[in-house]
């Protein structure tokens, strides 16, 4: 039986703004899809003063706090990259897969650049979100959280807490690779 090449790596972050450039990630979170699942989970020390109100209120994070107990974000982006290679047993390519990835992927890309000097998935990034809307022939604007739990009728709320938004993205990340097997031409068999 042939191995699978690649493997799938969920990850949320949260942030005190909309710009890897002039806000900070505060917290990451990360998980694989398969069993057993492999689970991430890091908060940061902010490397940036400004922030969005709004932003921070939505994570419940402490800018404060964060200041005082979170990682420095070069240790967190090593930790991130070193849990990648523990995890990758089979030396498969991580595929950076997200719900919205063009945001959670703009802030882990500059970060793994920014402090480690590269970025161990690459280049490329899954959103999950065009994954359904590929499948369904649907538009961006039915591809939120709550269209796609309902479809796939998985109770999940986002809590905005990085790793439990991960699993949760991961689950219906999983529906669609279900269902797309049973779609001829999809990723099923003719």
């Amino acid at each position: 039986m042939n191995k699978p090449y690649e493997f799938y790596v969920v990850v949320d972050i949260e942030s005190s703004g909309p710009d890897p450039c002039k806000y900070a990630m505060l917290s990451v979170g990360a998980c694989t899809i398969s069993k057993p699942q492999e689970t991430l989970y890091l908060e940061l020390k902010p490397d940036s003063d400004q922030y969005i109100p709004e932003a921070v209120e939505i994570s419940a994070l402490s800018l404060e706090e964060l200041a005082d107990a979170g990682i420095p974000p070069s240790d967190a982006m090593k930790t991130f990259a070193d849990w990648l290679e523990n995890i990758n047993k089979e030396k498969q390519t991580p595929v950076f897969t997200a719900f919205n990835a063009p945001f959670d992927w703009m802030f882990v890309n500059t970060y793994f650049h920014r402090y480690l000097g590269y970025n161990p998935f690459g280049y490329k990034a899954l959103d999950i979100k065009a994954c359904y809307m590929g499948l369904h022939h649907t538009h961006f604007e039915e591809t939120s959280h709550k269209d796609l739990c309902q479809y796939y009728q998985i109770g999940l709320d986002l809590t905005h807490h990085a790793l439990e938004d991960a699993l949760n993205e991961a689950e219906i990340f999983k529906a669609i690779l279900d269902e797309m097997k049973m779609v001829p031409n999809k990723g099923g068999t003719k």
